[in-house]
């Protein structure tokens, strides 16, 4: 990538560094909260869009802007837009759920193989066959994950199971999905509005799992009430307000890998917060997923 380029990219890289910071501490209010993964999931994004959709609201045609070309809102782009939210909606209910039954860390490095599904949906939906470097990084990232599953049957007082495992892996296959959305339509949509769209979509589909599912969504006692008002503002608000803008500057293909520091960082929050050790194996896990965003952030464009 030119050193132009780089340069102009800087707000953007900036801005999913942020999105990881503030998503790495999901699976710690998800564990501190504990309530049903849907119900935590419905809060977050309740709380987050109670400030985004008066935002929009508010500022009408005063929207900021990303140095797109002009926006087109029209029909279609906005119930894509909520559509997007749907598959979010679906990725934290099934990976707030995996955190309830599994150790923190092992749910974001199962939620994090979102990677493989971008770059298969890319390939298929837009016939965009990603770069050589991005599968040399993915392998990357993928083969640190996998070193850091190497670990013990259980994190601390957190027991490994697989049911925990295959929601995880599950939510990642949505995530994908909302991130190739996102993709598609930011740049005829400012940040703003399509995160208030699909925060509409997220709530609305939450809302529908909660019901169906017969899940509370009161009577809980006042830490679990704070940690999901943290998780809508922190891991939701800021972080998600931070990736959509980071989306409309990078492709998803390499957002999705670089997102794979949140592994890292929430392996060492699960260790200092929640009592799940890191071993040495996991160290170098952790390493060798951040020697593959390196690769992909520093060659993808090549």
């Amino acid at each position: 990538m030119p050193p132009a380029t780089r340069s102009a990219r800087l707000p953007a890289y900036l801005a999913l560094l942020a999105a990881v910071a503030g998503i790495a501490w999901s699976a710690i209010l998800v564990r501190w909260a504990g309530v049903p993964g849907a119900s935590s999931a419905f809060y977050r994004v309740l709380v987050a869009g109670v400030v985004l959709i008066p935002w929009r609201v508010m500022a009408g045609s005063r929207l900021d802007t990303d140095s797109h070309p002009p926006r087109n809102n029209g029909t279609r782009m906005r119930w894509i837009a909520v559509a997007g939210g749907g598959f979010f909606a679906l990725d934290i209910a099934l990976w707030n759920t995996s955190v309830m039954h599994t150790g923190a860390a092992v749910a974001s490095i199962l939620g994090n193989n979102t990677p493989i599904f971008v770059g298969v949906m890319s390939w298929l939906v837009f016939r965009r066959r990603p770069r050589g470097s991005f599968w040399t990084g993915l392998a990357l990232s993928l083969a640190g994950c996998l070193t850091i599953m190497l670990g013990p049957a259980s994190a601390g007082s957190a027991p490994i199971t697989l049911y925990g495992n295959l929601l995880a892996l599950g939510a990642s296959g949505f995530f994908a999905a909302y991130l190739v959305t996102t993709e598609r339509i930011r740049p005829s949509m400012d940040t703003l509005t399509f995160n208030s769209l699909a925060i509409a979509g997220s709530i609305a589909t939450l809302l529908v799992v909660c019901v169906v599912a017969r899940l509370p969504l009161a009577g809980f006692p006042p830490r679990a009430w704070a940690a999901m008002v943290a998780l809508g503002l922190v891991s939701q608000l800021a972080a998600y307000y931070a990736l959509v803008y980071a989306l409309g500057h990078l492709p998803a293909t390499m957002t999705s890998v670089g997102l794979l520091a949140q592994v890292p960082c929430t392996a060492v929050l699960a260790m200092l917060l929640l009592g799940e050790p890191l071993t040495p194996l996991q160290i170098v896990g952790g390493l060798i997923v951040l020697a593959g965003i390196y690769v992909v952030n520093a060659y993808g464009d090549r």
